[in-house]
């Protein structure tokens, strides 16, 4: 089991917890605007956006949702290694032969869980997870499972995030406390909101609680953000 998946390898710890706490917040947020496909991304690289998907499809699967992790990162994907699926088909199979998602997603070792790779990297990216197919394919894969979580490069480093925030219901913005400066964070967000992008919410990565009183006894949760992207 990947050290990074503490949602499975510490399921009672604080860490875990969150995650479960994400989930119910998403769950339950605005119930007359349902979301079956959320991007998750964050403003620079590794600040957790690929554990944070992981992570919160493992606790959404255990919630008994029909989950599909979608690698649509198609610069440096990650998430096979994560769950030790191959890459030789997925995302970009499905999109380029026009192939349903139950032929290229994966199942996980996870009751549930699915895992759909990158597959081949494109050579442009941004215009297949932009493009009319890709919405189509989310639109379809929808049927066939509770919510489809998708994986994307940073957004203030390539295109790609935006224009996955616009094919899907709703955005998580992964930040890591203290390496992003509040201007590219507003960046981050006036991307997502020019492409009428839905943000669900921030999430604060490898918070450092030593400092503040306040959060002192949830010193604990400091694990959850140790491992990287």
């Amino acid at each position: 089991m990947h050290p990074a998946l503490v949602t499975l390898n510490d399921s009672k710890s604080v860490a875990a917890e969150a995650y479960r706490t994400l989930r119910t917040n998403i769950q339950f947020a605005k119930l007359d605007l349902p979301c079956r496909s959320i991007v998750i991304t964050s403003a620079a690289p590794e600040e957790g956006k690929t554990i944070s998907v992981a992570n919160f499809g493992v606790v959404s699967a255990q919630a008994g949702s029909r989950v599909c992790l979608v690698d649509s990162d198609l610069r440096r994907p990650s998430l096979h290694r994560l769950f030790g699926v191959r890459n030789d088909c997925g995302l970009t199979t499905a999109l380029l032969e026009s192939r349903p998602v139950v032929d290229v997603a994966q199942p996980s070792m996870i009751t549930n869980l699915w895992v759909l790779p990158s597959g081949p990297l494109p050579r442009d990216p941004v215009d297949l997870v932009g493009s009319q197919r890709m919405r189509d394919f989310l639109r379809e894969a929808g049927e066939t499972f509770d919510l489809l979580l998708c994986d994307s490069p940073p957004i203030l480093a390539v295109a790609d995030a935006a224009a996955l925030a616009a094919q899907c219901d709703g955005v998580i913005l992964v930040i890591r406390a203290g390496k992003i400066a509040h201007d590219s964070l507003s960046r981050a967000v006036s991307q997502i909101e020019a492409v009428k992008g839905r943000i669900l919410g921030v999430l604060l990565n490898r918070v450092d609680t030593r400092g503040d009183s306040y959060y002192r006894d949830y010193r604990s949760c400091a694990r959850y953000y140790e491992a990287g992207d």
